[in-house]
Order: structure tokens, then C-alpha cells, then sequence
């Protein structure tokens, strides 16, 4: 398979390095295009306010392409511009930090893989639940083969495989669960400092409370030392809810939606 490979923690790390070494060992052809600098929690970015500017990396057998944009840019530039195949598929990982639950708004991280998706491609985001350095060459190992055995024309279009690694060793990891996300959100706050010139500023902390966690989960397997996979898809529509502002905004029949837009006279007109 021709793999476009990206992440959010940027082009140097290691995460994206061991995935990209598993790939080549598992006999795949791989294009990297994935930011210069770490844009964690940049989200679904995108760059349009100035140019995007692209290095080229070749160093210890590893090569691709450095954007000076975000993760979702780099999917962008890179399928339409930069390579020189398409790809089948579009991973983004290993990344450095969890992405269950709500993770999925902030994380640059999903949403390459949800760019890709957008773009009609089979995307797969991969994520290790520490931001501390690990050796992550046998989940990259493990990655690759979950990969290989999706059956990718058997998920719907606009689909992301969104995948979690626990923070054991990948010998004590328990295994595979296929699960919803939590539906537990996190519980932040600031801690306030002063620079050096006397102003304050604030840097942003919190957790996902383990009490709010569902059993069943991402973020409760997770945590439990289980590999989680969580299908994730684009539209984010609330059917629930269409169908009740429908019925309340448009009438029992849909009608046209135009009703409300009807001049209204007063009575002494």
C-alpha cells in the first residue's frame, strides 16, 4: 500500500518515526508530509492568512516532507500538491498524549485523519495514552497490522478509525476493544504565573474526571490497559434534535420552513 503518513507533534517525532520505520519493514511505500513544529490541540486549522512553506527531510534512512502549517494543511498540501502518488490510505501518529472522548475537538492529531476522510480517503489515527517517550516500535508493529487487516471498502465513506494505545508495555496491553468514546468531558483549570516583567499569564491543566468515565468506553478501557478503536464519523448532525425543531420550528409536516417568514399585521392595519 502507497501509506501518506502525518501527525501533530511535528516531522521529528518519535512516534511518527517508529510508525514510519514499521510501515517500510511491512513492506509499504510511504510519503511523509506532517508539520515542522508540535501543533497539538490545533484542531481542524487550517492556514489561510499566509503561504505554507515545505522542507525537505532525508536523514538515517527516513525521508518526507516538513510543512510550516498545520496537521490538517499538511493533508491538504500533501495529497494535492506535494506527492507524488496517491495514497490508499492516510495514518496520523503515533501521537504523544490520548485522544478519547473530547480529545477528538482539540486534537490535530484526529483531525488529519478526518481531513483525509473528507478527502475520500481511508484514515486511521493512532495515539498512546503518555506524553512521556516510550519505545513504541512494537505498538507501530501492531499498528501496521490492524491496518492491514481492516477491510477499508467495508467502512462507510467520511469514517475514521480512531485508535488508542494504553501506557504499558505492549506486552501487558489486555488486548482489543472496539468501543463508543466517553461522553465524559474534561474539567479544566489555569495555574497563574507572572513572567519576568511582572505580567500574569495562565497556562491551562485538567483532567476527565475518572467518576464521570462510563464502563464500556475508550476512556475507561484505556485506563484499564486495553487498546481501544472507536469508528468516528464526519457528520455532526443531531437527528434527535433536527426532528424535534423541526417538528416545533416547521409544523407537524416539514412544511416549506417558510411560515414564520410571513409578514405579520398588526390590527389596525
Amino acid at each position: 500500500m502507497i501509506v501518506a503518513l502525518t501527525n501533530d507533534d511535528g516531522i521529528r517525532a518519535h512516534g511518527l518515526r517508529s510508525l514510519y520505520k514499521a510501515l517500510l519493514d511491512a513492506g509499504h511505500r510511504v510519503r511523509v508530509v506532517a508539520p515542522v513544529d508540535e501543533q497539538s490541540a490545533v484542531g481542524h486549522a487550517i492556514t489561510v492568512r499566509e503561504p505554507l512553506r515545505v522542507k525537505r527531510y532525508n536523514e538515517n534512512g527516513f525521508s518526507g516532507f516538513g510543512v510550516s502549517g498545520t496537521p490538517a494543511d499538511c493533508v491538504k498540501l500533501g495529497i494535492s500538491s506535494l506527492l507524488d502518488e496517491e495514497p490508499d490510505i492516510v495514518l496520523s501518529g503515533i501521537n504523544a498524549g490520548a485522544n478519547v472522548g473530547p480529545d477528538i475537538m482539540y486534537s490535530g492529531t484526529v483531525a488529519a485523519a478526518r481531513e483525509a476522510a473528507a478527502m475520500g480517503y481511508p484514515a486511521m489515527a493512532l495515539s498512546f495514552d503518555s506524553f512521556k517517550e516510550a519505545d513504541l516500535s512494537a505498538y507501530a508493529d501492531y499498528a501496521v497490522s490492524l491496518m492491514e487487516k481492516i477491510v477499508w471498502h467495508e467502512i462507510p465513506e467520511r469514517r475514521i478509525v480512531n485508535v488508542n494505545f494504553p501506557n504499558v508495555p505492549f506486552e501487558q496491553a489486555r488486548g482489543l476493544k472496539v468501543c463508543p468514546q466517553t461522553g465524559a468531558v474534561w474539567h479544566d483549570w489555569y495555574h497563574e504565573y507572572i513572567d519576568p516583567r511582572g505580567t500574569p499569564c495562565w497556562w491551562l491543566d485538567g483532567d476527565i474526571p475518572p467518576e464521570r468515565v462510563a464502563p464500556g468506553t475508550d476512556r475507561a478501557y484505556l485506563t484499564e490497559g486495553w487498546i481501544t478503536l472507536t469508528p468516528l464519523r464526519f457528520d455532526f448532525t443531531d437527528r434527535e434534535t433536527l426532528a424535534v425543531l423541526r417538528n416545533r420550528l416547521c409544523g407537524n409536516d416539514a412544511g416549506t420552513g417558510r411560515e414564520d417568514l410571513a409578514p405579520r399585521m398588526n390590527d389596525g392595519d
